[in-house]
């Protein structure tokens, strides 16, 4: 994990007597250490010949206020400009959009309203609404607590926050394995997804007429991953900003043309919207309390958050939460364009006969395969492929941060072009290898949505009460309070009710054998 910027103290400043670590010259000029856009002077490192230079940031508040007090100096670690997530500081409100956006939105919303089916009209509404409402205010949290002029630290990784709030062994317990999988196990999905999908859109050019023999389904994993690994080899978070709108638009246009070729296609024959019953008690509650997980699933993306605010440049007059916030409130307002008539419209013409794996994509595919238009089916398949590449990219970046921060530690320069590719493609193929080893891994979308359920909803809530240290017993106070330990409880019943509907209802086991 790389390191926070520290921030001197009020006290006189003396210069390190530690040897500056030498960058090399490349990074001397590179966007991430210009002053364009905002970017201040302070975060250059010093190339190893020069004495290290402090310089004290220009103020616009009155002298000796809490903020001048708190911003003395300012250093980068540096570390930071040669990883992923931090080598390139001039990321803008637009960037943040494209990123939110892309990682915010995908398949996983396909499959929301499965959640309605058990839930019903009126609470698969309410509950869907409350979340929408309940993560957009936890990412407000991470957000604001993304720096501070109180410690003067600057975390660009869920994780270091974390770490710092709970204490490095807790914060290992706590949020390493759900980030882990938000991140490498999205990754994998999005393969499972991505190959599949490349095989219904070569059935729907060919439609029966291609004489040659068309892709195994394994071949078709390594088709999809052999282009996110081209395509992985860029080389920093705000690089893959034109990436990430691709992805943006993408996501939005297929979920768009799905829900609304299922509206005008109108409802299917002997569809219903009477809530599916388990044979007993406790299956009914386990179902509903899956759906729960089904919905929390479909709002992940929030430990990118503070990695896609890292590539801002910050300073007192300009801090990243202003730019970064003004890029989620846009791609939010298109996210809930998305998730809300793809729920409502898709459990409308589906109902109760909305297929549990795949959701609106296949129902597409097995109930107007025949009366849609192939251009539009094509159009569909291909809109999928190109996001499931471009959210790849995005969510492997933590992965790839965290890889190559163990060579920048201990080298303390950057990482070669060449090891780069390397370790980015054994990451591409390790992904590829787990796809065909468990291919039903997408099926688990419950389960691994109470799982990873803290991530978003809970641990915001009990970082901002240790951080900002809000008086007892106010508004507040109580709020995160509630929302932390209601989100923790949650996702304790969600894991017992993705495991027991697991075992109650099956699961179409197949190692090594993707179909």
């Amino acid at each position: 994990m790389g390191g926070v910027n520290e921030i001197g103290s009020n006290k006189a400043v003396s210069v390190a007597t530690t040897p500056p670590i030498s960058a090399p010259h490349s990074q001397f000029h590179s966007p991430s250490l210009s002053r364009s856009p905002l970017l201040a002077s302070d975060d250059h490192i010093q190339p190893a010949n020069k004495t290290p230079r402090i310089s004290t940031p220009r103020f616009v508040t009155p002298l000796g206020s809490p903020i001048r007090r708190a911003l003395q100096l300012t250093r980068l670690d540096p570390h930071d400009a040669w990883l992923p997530i931090t080598e390139s500081r001039n990321g803008n409100a637009y960037y943040a959009a494209f990123h939110t956006l892309c990682s915010g939105i995908g398949i996983q919303a396909l499959v929301l309203p499965v959640a309605f089916t058990i839930l019903g009209w009126t609470w698969g509404i309410i509950t869907l609404t409350l979340a929408f409402i309940w993560q957009l205010y936890t990412l407000y949290l991470l957000v604001q607590l993304h720096e501070s002029t109180e410690t003067g630290m600057r975390y660009s990784r869920y994780m270091q926050l974390c770490s710092a709030t709970f204490g490095e062994k807790l914060a290992k317990w706590l949020a390493l394995f759900p980030i882990m999988y938000l991140s490498g196990g999205t990754c994998v999905a999005l393969i499972i997804i991505g190959g599949q999908t490349c095989k219904m859109f070569f059935d729907v050019i060919c439609g029966g007429t291609c004489t040659a023999q068309p892709p195994t389904i394994v071949e078709w994993f390594l088709i999809f991953t052999s282009a996110a690994v081209l395509l992985s080899q860029l080389p920093n978070l705000n690089s893959i900003a034109g990436v990430s709108l691709i992805g943006a638009i993408t996501a939005f246009g297929y979920c768009t043309l799905i829900w609304v070729v299922s509206v005008i296609e109108g409802r299917t024959e002997g569809v219903s919207y009477n809530p599916v019953r388990g044979s007993t008690e406790v299956t009914r509650i386990f179902d509903v309390f899956n759906t729960f997980g089904i919905v929390s699933f479909a709002f992940r993306g929030h430990n990118l958050i503070l990695e896609i605010q890292a590539t801002m440049p910050s300073d007192e007059k300009h801090p990243s939460s202003v730019p970064m916030w003004k890029g989620v409130k846009i791609a939010y307002t298109l996210v809930a364009m998305c998730l809300f008539p793809l729920a409502i419209g898709g459990y409308w013409a589906y109902g109760q006969r909305i297929p549990e794996n795949g959701g609106m994509l296949t129902a597409l595919f097995v109930f107007h395969g025949k009366d849609t238009s192939q251009f539009i089916l094509g159009l569909t398949s291909l809109l999928v492929i190109i996001n499931a590449l471009s959210s790849f990219q995005i969510y492997g970046m933590p992965t790839f941060d965290d890889m190559e921060s163990v060579y920048v530690k201990k080298k303390k320069k950057a990482l070669p072009w060449w090891f780069r590719a390397i370790l980015r493609a054994m990451f591409g193929y390790g992904c590829f290898f787990v796809a065909v080893a468990i291919p039903f891994l997408a099926s688990l979308a419950g389960l691994v949505g109470g799982i990873a359920l803290p991530v978003t909803l809970a641990y915001p809530c009990f970082m901002w009460l240790k951080v900002k240290k809000p008086k007892a017993f106010t508004p507040i106070w109580c709020l995160n309070w509630v929302l932390g330990l209601l989100g923790m409880a949650l996702s304790g019943v969600l894991v017992a009710a993705g495991i027991y509907v697991i075992i109650d209802t099956g699961v179409e086991v197949s190692f090594f054998d993707p179909r």
